[in-house]
């Protein structure tokens, strides 16, 4: 992952967020001076992404704590792992252990549920995708995990795509007049996506040329007629209530994508801890 300015700023936030005007327990029980060292700690199987942020958070707080990775972003440990070594003064080490846990922790459960549908989803044409519906000032952080899990991003923001939905088609006056204005108003080679919750809405939008039609909460059933109605004329997302038991089958019914909010809007963190391994000189 790039450090970009951005995502310096997101970690000196959430380093803020936690120290305030110090940390209270390292504070009175260091004398100030120690060195030492710690291991990052894989305490079950889990799909690692975020160790560049995990890094960061330590040399923000001081250039001369040292981390060594032993794994990549990507790559998937199991548990008693040691993923990443921690070396330098103690006290910023302590006071940035939770921060750098947080990062790591929800990008690594982000990544290993992304695997997980990635896996669940092999040998058909489905690409599994994320959606906006990420942490408020963490999205860069959780899509970037959803990469590290296989899977694909959707749109990042509003300004990077066009996806007309339910309450913009209430407010265009329906299908047809959404996709009309959509595709003159649409930057130079931008694609058109539009929302369908039935075959009749999905013919609609084929007609009105858009790209992409969004299948939104249909039946599997139903989608395996999409599939056949639209005969390769636009690309199909299958979206809405999509779990890891239910993934393998909508992917067999031959949409080209499918996008799930759990990825990022409720994910559980992975347990990994951060252990002090070396007494203090």
């Amino acid at each position: 992952m790039i450090i970009t300015p951005e995502i310096r700023e997101a970690i000196r936030r959430a380093l803020a967020e936690d120290l305030g005007p110090g940390d209270l327990t390292t504070q009175a029980v260091l004398k100030g001076h120690e060195e030492g060292s710690a291991q990052a700690l894989a305490k079950e199987e889990v799909t690692l992404a975020g160790l560049y942020v995990f890094r960061e958070v330590f040399i923000t707080l001081h250039p001369g704590i040292n981390v060594n990775f032993l794994y990549k972003d990507g790559e998937t440990v199991f548990p008693g792992t040691v993923i990443a070594e921690v070396s330098g003064p103690l006290a910023p080490i302590l006071a940035g252990e939770r921060t750098a846990l947080n990062f790591l922790q929800r990008m690594s459960g982000i990544a290993s549920l992304t695997k997980s549908f990635v896996q669940a989803v092999a040998g058909t044409r489905a690409r599994i995708l994320d959606t906006r519906k990420t942490a408020p000032g963490l999205r860069a952080f959780d899509k970037y995990a959803v990469r590290m899990g296989g899977g694909y991003n959707h749109r990042f923001a509003l300004f990077d795509g066009i996806l007309i939905k339910d309450n913009h088609l209430a407010a265009a006056g329906g299908i047809k007049e959404a996709v009309t204005r959509a595709r003159l108003q649409a930057p130079l080679g931008m694609k058109v996506e539009v929302e369908a919750k039935n075959l009749d809405e999905l013919s609609l939008a084929i007609e009105a040329g858009a790209d992409i039609v969004m299948l939104d909460n249909m039946p599997t059933e139903e989608m395996i007629i999409a599939v056949k109605l639209t005969a390769g004329r636009v690309k199909l997302e299958a979206s809405g209530n999509i779990t890891l038991e239910r993934v393998r089958e909508v992917a067999e019914t031959g949409v080209d994508f499918i996008s799930a909010g759990c990825l990022t809007h409720s994910v559980r963190a992975a347990d990994i801890s951060l252990k002090i391994k070396t007494p203090p000189c």
